[in-house]
């Protein structure tokens, strides 16, 4: 392993200390939502006790409230490589914000346009676009998924782009099997054919550093409680296709497409998620204490994939011994740069939920199911028998952790399935 101080970051997150039957549990769940450290608790905190208050009062804590949300946009711009803060909205979750800028996207489109989606993707990047093309008499075309490696090939895009292409909706990472899909390259395909792009980014934000303006895409969303802030959507719209775009808003709103009031003590949250990374960069990245926010927070992404991946070569190593447990998505160790550090794992003779459960009693969190991910789970002829079980590493999780889990794991082939 290198020597990335993992046992210095987990003491900045009180729930790693949680413990079951008298030992810390093991936390694998980060797909679902990752823990947050003690500077996001306390930020929470603080608003409430310092700051609670609607915006534009002429009073101390409305302009304490406004100081927030401006520090809002302006730390998940420079997270993002945003030009600007006015390119960052908020909302309840990624797929709020997804349903509520479909509408407005498909009203510039006509009866007939194309909108691709895939296959592989959670469906808060599919769903929106299918009711809006429902709704609009648009053409809603599938880019299918490869399952023997659950990856997506850009020369079987070329075939679903054509002259009424309006839109092109992909994931950055999934987060049922771990795939890294080649957005950059989804992006320039798309823009060619003259659509534009619709990036979920909401499990790539957790193991990847992102740059908007570097990938080129029109949006991208993600939301902050899975990179270790509260419980928040981000939407990232390039200023001059979002400016484009009818809005859905009541009439004296300030902003076009923050509808309502905000989370603003949630807003506090993700300042210190974003300081939290940025001080990553510096104490196990690349980066300089003076450099700009944006650049600490990339170099702690690039410190903690490096680290996340050592990490999954020996979760697979272990896995990879259990008989009767397949692995699912990229497998060959050669390609592991095109996936994020996400197990999905089934075992013969043993239903996911099974396995939870027992992998829970032993005080270990994993997830089973489709994740929402239902397509893909669909199309690998899971979804009758529950899905995969899928171990989500992060960056605060352990050596000794992985080699725990695998350990339960085996016990778990190993036994007689009940009933």
């Amino acid at each position: 392993m290198t020597s990335f101080d993992v046992e210095a970051l987990r003491r900045r997150f009180p729930a790693l200390s949680i413990e079951q039957d008298g030992r810390p549990i093991a936390l694998f769940d980060g797909p679902g939502g990752t823990q947050v450290p003690e500077s996001v608790i306390d930020a929470v905190a603080t608003y409430y006790r310092t700051s609670n208050a609607n915006t534009d009062g002429a009073f101390l804590t409305s302009s304490r409230s406004d100081a927030v949300i401006a520090g809002a946009h302006e730390a998940m711009a420079e997270m993002l490589g945003a030009a600007d803060p006015s390119e960052i909205k908020f909302g309840a979750n990624m797929t709020s914000l997804t349903f509520h800028v479909s509408r407005s996207i498909a009203a510039t489109m006509d009866p007939g346009d194309e909108i691709v989606v895939t296959g592989l993707d959670h469906h808060g990047n599919v769903d929106p676009w299918l009711r809006v093309a429902a709704e609009r008499g648009l053409t809603i075309r599938t880019w299918e998924p490869r399952l023997d490696d659950c990856t997506l090939d850009p020369a079987d895009l070329d075939a679903l782009l054509g002259p009424r292409t309006r839109l092109v909706a992909v994931g950055w990472a999934s987060n049922a099997v771990g795939t890294i899909n080649p957005v950059a390259e989804v992006v320039r395909r798309a823009h060619a054919a003259g659509a534009l792009t619709y990036v979920d980014a909401v499990h790539a934000a957790p193991h990847l550093p992102i740059d908007v303006r570097v990938l080129g895409a029109d949006f991208l969303a993600c939301s902050t409680y899975k990179f270790f802030g509260p419980h928040a959507g981000v939407l990232y719209g390039r200023a001059e296709v979002i400016a484009s775009l009818p809005t859905l808003k009541l009439t004296p709103a300030h902003d076009r497409f923050e509808t309502g009031t905000q989370n603003h003590e949630g807003m506090a949250g993700v300042i210190a998620a974003v300081d939290y990374l940025a001080a990553v960069g510096v104490s196990h990245g690349a980066a300089s204490p003076s450099a700009r926010l944006g650049e600490r927070v990339r170099a702690a992404m690039m410190a903690i994939r490096g680290y996340e991946m050592e990490l999954y070569r020996r979760l697979v190593d272990g896995l990879e011994a259990i008989d009767g447990l397949r692995l699912y998505g990229i497998t060959d160790r050669g390609r592991f740069a095109d996936r994020t550090p996400t197990a999905a794992l089934t075992i013969d003779g043993h239903a996911p939920r099974a396995i939870s459960e027992a992998l829970g009693r032993d005080g270990i969190a994993t997830w089973d199911g489709d994740f929402y991910a239902t397509g893909l789970i669909e199309r690998l002829g899971l979804a009758e028998s529950g899905g995969v079980v899928r171990i989500g590493l992060t960056h605060y999780n352990t050596a000794e952790e992985v080699d725990r889990v695998v350990a339960s794991i085996a016990r778990v082939a190993e036994a007689t399935p009940v009933g």
